[in-house]
């Protein structure tokens, strides 16, 4: 990335889940000049902390050039991971300080390789604390949560979490077919 990247874009992002691991939801703001973009997804199982980064995934992933991204999310853990946790993981071959792989290490790749064509700058902001961007975020992400469980039985539900937890605990990829 060139260090005169283009335009300016602030992203607000934040995640939803109902029961960690549940059905989730992530969402992000995205507004440079007078231009504003409102995008959002979720998934029948997965963790807060998995939305959470989806969310600032989603909000990278639909630039189109280089650009000075301010990013605010309401996550810590999203915020320390990028900005103090991810040189160490990748100098550790994805491992941790204690040598344990590192939790959603497949989105962290994701998250690593669409910053680093941007100049992002990540910024925390408290969630729930009235802030109209944040607020937004979430209302988006708790609708796809609603909209999840109106598209699944609890069977159905229930089976995906199954699918998941078996995944997270090394089931591989195909677990979640």
């Amino acid at each position: 990335m060139s260090a005169d990247a283009g335009k300016e874009v602030v992203v607000y992002t934040d995640g939803a889940c109902e029961g960690n691991p549940g059905p989730g939801g992530w969402a992000a703001v995205l507004m440079s000049g007078r231009h504003r973009k409102e995008i959002s997804g979720g998934e029948p199982a997965t963790t807060n902390n998995r939305m959470e980064l989806r969310a600032a995934i989603g909000g990278l992933a639909v630039l189109t050039e280089p650009c000075r991204v301010s990013l605010y999310t309401d996550s810590v853990y999203v915020r320390d991971g990028i900005t103090r946790w991810l040189p160490g993981w990748k100098r550790n071959g994805w491992r941790t300080r204690d040598k344990q792989p590192v939790k959603n290490e497949d989105l962290w790749r994701q998250l690593d390789a669409l910053a680093a064509a941007h100049r992002v700058e990540w910024r925390w902001l408290k969630g729930h604390a009235g802030h109209e961007h944040n607020e937004r975020c979430d209302g988006l992400a708790v609708a796809q949560v609603a909209l999840i469980r109106r598209a699944h039985t609890g069977a159905q539900l229930r089976d995906h979490l199954a699918a998941f937890r078996r995944q997270q605990a090394g089931g591989g990829e195909d677990a979640l077919l």
